[in-house]
């Protein structure tokens, strides 16, 4: 569910006066929307078990089988908001951890309340959302910030005072350290393999008697780093 998705609300009350209210107020408020509404509660169970409904508004007493009864067969598949003419449920229904409890007659005010407490908590339980990886990086060139795409690396090597980054255009000498690089650079597309080179694992060609073929160039296979590297290529 994103900033974009109404909430799904399932509507269900033995009342069909009260039904008939809810499905007005949800209709007026931005961002929700009716999928489901009976005076029947059995009826609401198959919709909330599939997962097609964000939030419940629930009537307690009812002849088929009363609120709490219905909240222990879904669970925590949705927000529930308890609807009730008595009072005497409003504690049992928090140790559900309903998010809350309106006694009717209640207002459109008060039912907003309700609303905007289950949006909070909705909203704290969806997961962050990943950030696309990028696809290239930006390195300190001798006199210059240069653009370097990823897909284009073959491997980079460890030079006296500086690090090459090898490319089909030819060799990028950077001021960058094989360190940071590491930290950089995508750990599911490149592996360091020795003190000396790290590689972009979707550039190798094959291994050859400890060492790694890249664009033609053998590459050695560093003793500390053999295991891991052999690992991450799926070689145990």
């Amino acid at each position: 569910m994103g900033n974009t998705s109404p909430l799904r609300c399932v509507i269900v009350d033995d009342e069909p006066l009260a039904v008939g209210l809810l499905v007005q107020y949800v209709e007026k408020t931005p961002g929700l929307t009716v999928v489901f509404k009976t005076t029947h509660v059995l009826e609401a169970l198959q919709v909330i078990e599939q997962g097609e409904a964000d939030l419940l508004f629930l009537d307690i007493h009812m002849p088929e089988l009363s609120g709490m009864q219905f909240m222990k067969l879904i669970g925590n598949r949705c927000k529930v908001i308890l609807t009730t003419a008595y009072t005497a449920y409003a504690l049992e229904g928090y140790e559900h951890d309903v998010v809350d409890y309106l006694l009717k007659p209640f207002s459109f005010d008060r039912y907003m309340m309700a609303v905007i407490k289950a949006k909070e908590r909705l909203e704290a339980r969806q997961p962050a959302v990943a950030k696309e990886a990028p696809d290239h990086i930006f390195i300190r060139a001798e006199y210059r910030i240069q653009k370097v795409d990823l897909d284009a690396i073959y491997y980079i090597e460890a030079l006296r005072d500086y690090i090459g980054f090898h490319t089909p255009g030819g060799k990028i000498l950077s001021l960058e350290s094989m360190k940071k690089m590491e930290a950089t650079l995508p750990a599911e597309k490149f592996i360091r393999i020795h003190k000396s080179y790290i590689i972009n694992r979707n550039k190798i060609e094959f291994l050859d008697r400890g060492k790694v073929v890249i664009n033609g160039q053998y590459l050695p296979v560093g003793e500390t780093y053999r295991e891991k590297f052999m690992a991450q290529i799926g070689i145990i």
